[in-house]
């Protein structure tokens, strides 16, 4: 017999508008070397193997569609848009069954797929209930911090407006990107609430809850700040374009 594939879906979060792109077209459309933020990222979650990806559209969801749509996907609206919680709960109805999931946003297009690799492996192999991309940096300004124990596990990702003065000086941050045992995830994002300062659903505090069960959440660290930088502005397309131009891979 031959060995089963495990099971492994994408949540790609591209609902957002971009306001400070200063421009009407979604940010996810925005091109960086002649290819939209979104097709980079769905470029490298294919190139893992991953042959089911759902994307949570909100902004012009029509002509995110339009442009970006192929076979293997699914698109999903997130209107009104309550937060990174929120938005994995709307793709929810359409993951299979089982298996993996892998949560990452649709403006981060300098994403290895190595690094992918790495963390969706580290999941499987780990039996951890989720795992986290993090980097780790002197500073790291507005990012949610990584919060571990004495042995290095994770316990929980604090965001930088709800952090303490010990928090915040943490320079392992969230990049966003997360691969769960999906049941798991299914049943934390049950347990959301919006008690913060942003009054949102946060994915990170699923984290906490997964932890409070007495489950494993682990985390995979990249060393290239780069290779995870969101792209909210003008300037940042054209700092990732001036990336891309110099990497090799």
């Amino acid at each position: 017999m031959s060995e089963k594939k495990t099971l492994i879906d994408a949540v790609v979060l591209a609902a957002g508008k971009g306001t400070r792109m200063n421009s009407d077209l979604p940010k996810v459309l925005h091109k960086v070397d002649g290819k939209p933020l979104l097709g980079h990222v769905l470029d490298t979650v294919a190139e893992v193997g991953i042959d089911h990806t759902v994307v949570v559209v909100g902004h012009k969801a029509d002509l995110v569609r339009e442009t970006c749509g192929k076979e293997g996907l699914d698109f999903v609206l997130q209107d009104p848009q309550l937060g990174t919680g929120h938005a994995v709960q709307v793709a929810v109805p359409a993951l299979r069954e089982g298996g993996y999931c892998v949560v990452l946003a649709g403006d981060v297009p300098l994403l290895r797929a190595s690094t992918l690799q790495q963390l969706v492996e580290g999941t499987i192999s780990s039996g951890a209930a989720a795992m986290v991309l993090t980097c780790v940096v002197d500073d790291a300004g507005a990012y949610g911090r990584i919060v571990k124990d004495a042995a290095g596990q994770v316990q929980k990702i604090v965001e930088a407006k709800d952090a303490s003065p010990e928090e915040i000086a943490i320079g392992e941050y969230n990049t966003g990107v997360f691969c769960f045992r999906t049941d798991q995830m299914i049943e934390a994002l049950g347990s959301l609430t919006t008690n913060n300062k942003q009054g949102e659903y946060y994915l990170t505090d699923t984290v906490a809850y997964l932890v409070g069960q007495g489950r494993a959440v682990g985390a995979v660290a990249t060393m290239d700040p780069g290779e995870v930088v969101g792209i909210n502005t003008v300037a940042e397309l054209g700092e990732a374009e001036a990336i891309l131009a110099k990497r090799g891979d």
